[in-house]
């Protein structure tokens, strides 16, 4: 790889891919939720939110939108897409000139609906849906990979590893992913000890799992 990166790069970059991440896996959440909403179960958002940590409230489908993307809490999707500029901004050096170009774009249209009196839609987040799997495309786009795309890789494996273990999806799946975050990790670390990994991981509960990860991620990235 050969790439040096200061810790506060190293960093940045981490949580860019976490936030991109977060972002399109909540919203996927969202959409379902919205369609259970109007069809099914209007608490269906309540409890999504149950399980992030946020006591959402609306009156209907469409303020559960609003109170989703805009609402004041800590899974404000506008907030966390400001969070992933400043990342980025911080970053920029080492982010493909392209997808650089698609997460400001991504932050305007977050921007614009925040300024807006229009209601958020499907369009909204189709839109959104879309650049992110540009930028995705964009950042995957090397053929050989440096310390800074491993950086970006690692942070979007977090959040779905974390995202899987929340809403209760597919285990085997979620060690898959685990398994590909700890192979990321051997790369970027000179302590080996990181590879006796499996054997433990299957046996310890979802919160060890990513608490053994974050742990492991700290001693990569010096503060």
């Amino acid at each position: 790889m050969g790439q040096l990166l200061t810790a506060n790069v190293a960093t940045n970059l981490y949580w860019l891919g976490r936030y991109i991440e977060r972002i399109e896996a909540t919203l996927l959440q969202i959409i379902s939720a919205y369609d259970c909403i109007i069809d099914v179960d209007k608490e269906a958002g309540v409890k999504l939110y149950k399980k992030i940590g946020v006591d959402l409230e609306y009156k209907n489908a469409q303020e559960f939108l609003s109170q989703s993307i805009l609402g004041a809490h800590s899974a404000n999707l506008s907030e966390l897409m400001s969070y992933a500029r400043e990342n980025t901004i911080i970053s920029r050096n080492y982010i493909d000139t392209e997808a650089f170009g698609e997460i400001i774009a991504l932050h305007g249209l977050f921007q614009s609906i925040s300024k807006s009196h229009i209601s958020i839609d499907y369009n909204f987040i189709d839109s959104a849906q879309s650049l992110i799997c540009e930028i995705w495309g964009q950042l995957s786009k090397r053929e050989l990979r440096k310390n800074s795309d491993y950086f970006l890789r690692l942070g979007k494996l977090v959040e779905e590893a974390d995202f899987h273990f929340r809403f209760d999806k597919d285990q085997e799946i979620a060690m898959v992913i685990v398994d590909e975050i700890h192979t990321i990790i051997d790369i970027l670390t000179t302590d080996k000890e990181s590879q006796v990994k499996q054997s433990q991981n299957q046996s310890s509960s979802n919160e060890d799992i990513m608490d053994a990860i974050h742990k492991k991620i700290e001693s990569i990235i010096v503060y």
